[in-house]
């Protein structure tokens, strides 16, 4: 038995019809990323899965419960299910710990010390055991809204709804959001994303749904939705995500040619003036940190890829570069190029610039740095 069914949902807003005769099954696990352009219903899905928005047609079961019949107990099927909005509404006049424990010793009854062991799990779990006693006001908006997920886990739900979770932050602040939302990817938790981050979808998805004409319009696999889609407007959807790449396989590689074709790439998908002279700044740095990190100064042949991806949907700009060589993470304070290196000109370069956050990985054999600007 599928954790949610919906059968021919339907909504509108007086003579606008956003959703037409709606169908999805979703398993246990998964992880579902649902994109689209604005004004698509995806959010206006999510929402009347919980009744948020009152369906005019159809019916949703969650866990074999039918939550649009007039016999249900909508608040106990709720309970299933933990909503994670684009705003935090955290309560203001509570503090961290007071508004995680509130919900799971009114409406589960927990006992307070039982409430507030898993509250302390939990914060230290997504690295804010410090906060426990702050109020909202004092946290930062990446703060707030990893609490805002903690205070959802806390009713321990079969199914986490995340609607846009990033869309009201800074872009300084979305990296750690996400990588909280990663971590929770692989505890298996069943998870419904409605995002506009499209490598995060990627990434994080086990199922893509694309909405468009009232209801979804594609859905696959990532590698399906984004390297493959097979109708007109998922296509046209995808397209907007832009690419350059360019191969180094020489240590005295032509600099002029690739930033020449970085600057080429972003005066065609008109990027701002600023934004591309990091791009231009953060690939140079990045390769020479690579060159002297990964490869001995007297070998010539190298292989590094150096890869621009950018989103005409939300102008966000990501620089991936893989090298070969050896594992060397130039973020790492420990690792030093020589000993008298202790700070590198060119990772604090970097660490200014990568507004939207740094990731590395090491995998067969193979360093990947990712840096969204």
């Amino acid at each position: 038995m599928s954790l949610i069914e919906v059968k021919n949902l339907c909504k509108s807003f007086g003579s606008l019809q956003v959703l037409d005769n709606v169908n999805l099954s979703v398993d246990e696990g998964e992880r579902i990323a649902i994109i689209g352009g604005s004004g698509c219903g995806k959010s206006v899905f999510l929402r009347s899965l919980e009744l948020l928005e009152t369906p005019d047609g159809g019916q949703i079961f969650i866990d074999g419960e039918d939550i649009t019949s007039k016999r249900a107990d909508v608040n106990m099927i709720r309970r299933k299910m933990g909503m994670v909005y684009q705003k935090f509404y955290l309560f203001s006049h509570l503090n961290v710990l007071d508004n995680l424990c509130l919900a799971p010793v009114k409406l589960l009854g927990m006992t307070r010390a039982e409430a507030e062991a898993n509250a302390i799990e939990w914060l230290s779990k997504v690295g804010l055991s410090s906060k426990i006693h702050a109020m909202p006001a004092n946290l930062s908006g990446g703060q707030q809204q990893r609490i805002a997920i903690c205070r959802s886990l806390m009713m321990n739900p079969k199914v986490l709804l995340f609607d846009e979770p990033t869309s009201a932050l800074d872009p300084t602040m979305v990296g750690e959001v996400l990588a909280m939302i990663r971590m929770l990817a692989k505890h298996n938790l069943t998870m419904l994303i409605v995002t506009h981050e499209m490598n995060f979808a990627r990434e994080v998805a086990s199922r893509v749904l694309f909405f468009a004409d009232k209801g979804i319009y594609e859905q696959g696999t990532p590698a399906e939705i984004f390297d493959s889609p097979k109708r007109e407007k998922t296509v046209a959807f995808i397209r907007k995500l832009k690419y350059f790449g360019y191969e180094i396989t020489s240590r005295h590689f032509d600099l002029l040619a690739m930033q020449g074709g970085i600057h080429s790439f972003t005066e065609k998908y008109g990027i701002n003036k600023k934004l591309a002279y990091r791009l231009e700044l953060c690939s140079e740095e990045l390769v020479y940190e690579m060159l002297s990190g990964c490869y001995d100064k007297a070998r010539n042949d190298v292989n590094i890829s150096l890869e621009i991806s950018y989103s005409e949907a939300d102008s966000s700009v990501v620089l991936t570069l893989t090298s070969g060589g050896e594992k060397f993470n130039p973020f790492d304070n420990a690792q030093k190029i020589s000993d008298d290196d202790d700070v590198h000109l060119g990772v604090a370069i970097l660490k200014k610039v990568a507004k939207g956050g740094i990731n590395y990985e090491f995998s067969e054999g193979l360093n990947k740095i990712q840096i969204t600007l």
